[in-house]
This record gives structure tokens, C-alpha cells and sequence, in this order.
């Protein structure tokens, strides 16, 4: 596995511990598959793994579990990049701890971040990050799902589709319209409890082509402390961009995980499947093919820790970098992964092979926290303001 990108200027030492230890811990701790038919299980015994392990504390700021004063980008993208490069799962496990409690990172009261953080961290709770509607991907703006004002209680109502982690999550930050405004800026955002919140329930499980938890989360008057609520009222559009500008490019990250575990494998099998008297790697046709896999993998890399590199060395925004890496790395991942199942021909489309996983996998994540069409949109109004 060519590791020579950890000797890039966007990397200090500490980076590079960082990776070394956590490849040779998921060597030797992840277990690498399908997880079809456990998939719950599976994920819950990641996540305390993971917290076990320490590695969740990157997920929150150090005054409440985590390792460093405040979340680090780099940090982020180089947990993802290297637990997708060994099971998909263990990255999905890892990336919605942060994504799930990222709003109260960022955002929370002292109360919340000390009732909800260092549990995230030491990977006891499993959080849940819950926008999507049947009727609002991304479109924000349309979301139903209301809360209203009752005393010192907000009273939820309405569903989100969707939700990952839907169906095995503790808590739930959830967008819902408070009516401060029209559209986006009549949102706000809470947190809420599974257990010990009448009123909530999943109302449908999904399967997808990449097993993971996915649930549809409902709301019947559900009552929610006000002091549950992340910010202020009509702020939940705001903090959303702003936590998704942090974990976009981890997104991007996990893509190049899939992309960089494609390029290996088709390496091996270039250099060992025999044909025409010689090997697949010996045919010009495939020469190129693996050229342009290790182009995207590169392109992809160099965009993710550049805009990783600049949110953590102060940006306040990195609205146009977390877009572009985010737009950049999953549809490169998507080049990579269909190149690779190309080079294994009928292998590989054929389970358990790994790059019949892979293209299952690195499917999905051209579409959530933002589709590719809505980072070029994006990207274009940041370029034309």
C-alpha cells in the first residue's frame, strides 16, 4: 500500500502516528465484510471498539472526552480514509458519532455537551444526525416536520426518512420549523432522546445495498425540553452548514478510503491474472486504466487535506473546499471502484469479492450530506459572490 502522501506538507508528525496506529489496530480489530445479516450488532460492537480504542475522542473537543481543543479536520479525514480502505462499516460506525454530535460540538450549551459528548466519545451512546424528509434532501427548506413552543417545552411533529444509525441511535439531533422565518431560516435544532420520549419511534427500518443501520424516525407529539434545542430558534440551518463545512470533507475522506482499497486490489490482480500469454498488467489498456485510478486517487486526496489543512489552521468557512473535495473525491471513488470490478471482469461482480463490496458501497456516498449536484451549486455561488 503506497503511503508516500503521508509525507505531504499538509501532514505533521502527529498525523502520520496517527495513521500508522490506527491501520495496525484495524488490522487486528476490524473484521471485514458484509455484516448482512448483523448489521445492527455489528455496528453497535464498532462503536464501543472504537471508543475502547480511543478513537472516537477525535470526534469530540478535549474538554469533554476528546483529544484536542476543538475537532480537527485532518484528524476526521484520516480516520476515514483509513477505516474505509478495511471495512465500510467501521467507517460509517466512526463518522456518525462525529456527524451525530456535531452540532453540539460546534454549537451546544455546557449542559448539552456534558450530557451528550463524553459518552459519544467513549463510544457508550450512539448518536444520529436527523434533517432528511421524504419530501427534503437537500432542499432544507421544505422540511414539515414542526416544533412548537408549549411552556418550557418544544412538542415535535411530523418524520424523518432516512436517518442512519435510525433504529440503534441514543440520541438524535433533529431539524425541525419553529416558524422564527420563511424556508431555511424558520429551522431550529434539538437534540433528542430515544428512550424516555414518548411520542418517538421508528416507524420503518431500510434495507440498502450497503448494509448499515437506516430508519425512518417519527414524531407524535413528542415533547422535548426546551433546553434540548442546539443554538437559538430559527439558527438549525445555520448550524447544519456549518457542521457540515467541518465533516464534508471527511465524506471525501471516507470515498478515497473506497478508492484507494480498489487500486490495491486492482494492482494485485494486474500483476497476477494471466492472459494472452502474458499479464493483465503487461496489456497497455491496463497500464491506462491504472494511470487514471492513481490520478483520481491522488486529485482526490490532494483536494480533501487541502480543505481539511485550511479548516484546521483557522478558516472560520470552508464552504467552497469542503465542496469541492466532498464533489471531487466521491465521483473519482466512483471511477476507481467501477475501473477495478472492470479489471476482475466476472470476479467482480461476484460476492464476498472486495471490489464487488466496494462498488456497493462507494455508491451511496455521491448522495448524502449534500448530492453531487447540489456541491456544484455550491461551489459556483462561492466562486460568483
Amino acid at each position: 500500500m503506497d503511503e508516500s502522501w503521508l509525507g505531504w506538507p499538509f501532514f505533521e508528525p502527529r498525523h502520520r502516528d496517527l495513521a500508522t496506529r490506527l491501520s495496525a489496530w484495524a488490522a487486528a480489530n476490524v473484521h471485514e465484510g458484509d455484516h448482512t445479516d448483523d448489521v445492527d450488532d455489528a455496528c453497535r460492537k464498532l462503536v464501543r471498539d472504537l471508543g475502547q480504542a480511543g478513537w472516537l475522542r477525535h470526534a469530540v473537543p478535549a474538554a469533554y472526552g476528546g483529544v484536542h481543543e476543538t475537532i480537527q479536520a485532518r484528524d476526521l479525514c484520516l480516520i476515514r480514509d483509513t477505516l474505509a480502505r478495511k471495512d465500510g462499516l467501521a467507517d460509517f460506525a466512526f463518522a456518525m458519532q462525529g456527524l451525530g454530535t456535531g452540532p453540539i460540538s460546534l454549537f451546544g450549551s455546557e449542559e448539552l455537551k456534558r450530557k451528550y459528548l463524553p459518552d459519544v466519545a467513549a463510544g457508550k451512546k450512539i448518536a444520529a444526525f436527523a434533517m432528511t424528509e421524504s419530501q427534503a434532501g437537500s432542499d432544507a427548506a421544505a422540511i414539515i416536520t414542526t416544533a412548537e413552543r408549549d411552556g418550557d417545552s418544544y412538542i415535535l411533529n411530523g418524520h424523518k426518512a432516512y436517518i442512519s444509525n435510525g433504529g440503534i441511535a441514543d440520541h438524535y439531533v433533529v431539524l425541525a420549523r419553529t416558524g422564527e422565518a420563511p424556508g431555511a431560516r424558520g429551522l431550529s435544532a434539538f437534540v433528542v432522546d430515544f428512550e424516555g420520549t414518548p411520542g418517538v419511534w421508528i416507524g420503518e427500518r431500510y434495507k440498502v445495498i450497503a448494509p448499515h443501520p437506516l430508519g425512518r424516525l417519527r414524531f407524535n407529539s413528542a415533547r422535548v425540553p426546551a433546553s434540548q434545542m442546539i443554538g437559538k430558534p430559527g439558527e438549525g440551518f445555520k448550524i447544519v452548514m456549518a457542521t457540515l463545512d467541518l465533516f464534508r470533507p471527511s465524506v471525501g475522506a471516507a470515498a478515497l478510503g473506497f478508492a484507494r482499497r480498489a487500486l490495491d486490489e486492482s494492482l494485485k490482480r494486474a500483476r497476477t491474472r494471466e492472459m494472452f500469454g502474458a499479464t493483465l498488467g503487461d496489456l497497455q489498456l491496463t497500464q491506462a486504466r491504472l494511470a487514471d485510478m492513481a490520478v483520481d486517487v491522488d486529485a482526490a486526496a490532494l483536494l480533501i487535506y487541502r480543505a481539511a489543512w485550511t479548516r484546521d489552521s483557522g478558516a472560520a468557512r470552508t464552504t467552497r473546499e469542503a465542496a469541492m473535495a466532498k464533489l471531487f473525491a466521491t465521483e473519482a471513488a466512483q471511477r476507481v471502484v467501477d475501473g477495478a470490478v472492470q479489471l476482475f471482469g466476472g470476479q467482480g461482480v461476484i460476492a464476498p469479492n472486495v471490489v464487488e463490496r466496494l462498488y456497493r458501497e462507494v455508491r451511496a456516498i455521491r448522495i448524502y450530506e449534500g448530492a453531487s449536484e447540489v456541491q456544484k451549486l455550491v461551489i459556483a455561488r462561492q466562486i460568483m459572490s
